[in-house]
């Protein structure tokens, strides 16, 4: 019998991964300037792609960088910064760090052990589990990554190629998968 640790310890990468997969398609179906482009540029909360790219790449490293032995909130990070793009930014400079993020938590994962599923971490002095942790970062991706398909989606317009079942779609979807 499998335990529940190990089932956890395979089930969060993969939910991440899935995440990942989800927002690197949504971005591949945007032109460069859209990365840049926030969708209510008066707002002064509105993030563009450019921003959510920059942060959840930051959030990542500095979270799973030394993931069981230092602070989640890494003392070199600019959070502030994340929200904030240069102009020189480029597509290229944007994805190297959002895989400089994902890297950095799925190398850390791939080092986890079922005894260290009860340890304690820090984020931002404040103390969680490591299953706590991995839950917290997990949220905070889907919710992004629910932020990134939608301004992805908004911005392909008409060109938007559907990532899941399209409206309408499930009948056939559902007699695919079924073999009916």
């Amino acid at each position: 019998m499998t335990s529940i640790e190990t089932l956890y310890l395979k089930d969060v990468p993969d939910q991440f991964r899935k995440l990942k997969v989800l927002a690197d398609r949504a971005v591949a179906q945007v032109r460069d300037e859209d990365l840049f482009a926030p969708l209510d540029p008066g707002a002064a909360e509105s993030n563009s792609l450019a921003v959510l790219l920059q942060h959840m790449g930051g959030n990542l490293r500095s979270r799973f960088a030394d993931f069981l032995t230092s602070d989640g909130e890494k003392p070199d990070r600019d959070r502030d910064s994340e929200f904030e793009v240069r102009p020189e930014t480029t597509r290229t400079d944007l994805l190297a760090l959002w895989e400089e993020g994902w890297s950095t938590l799925f190398n850390a994962l791939a080092g986890l052990t079922e005894g260290d599923l009860a340890k304690t971490v820090t984020i931002r002095a404040e103390p969680h589990d490591v299953v706590r942790a991995l839950d917290r970062a997990l949220s905070h991706a889907a919710y992004h990554t629910g932020q990134i398909v939608l301004l992805a989606k908004h911005f392909a317009a008409a060109g938007w190629n559907n990532l899941s079942v399209p409206k309408g779609g499930t009948v056939a979807f559902n007699e695919r998968m079924f073999g009916r």
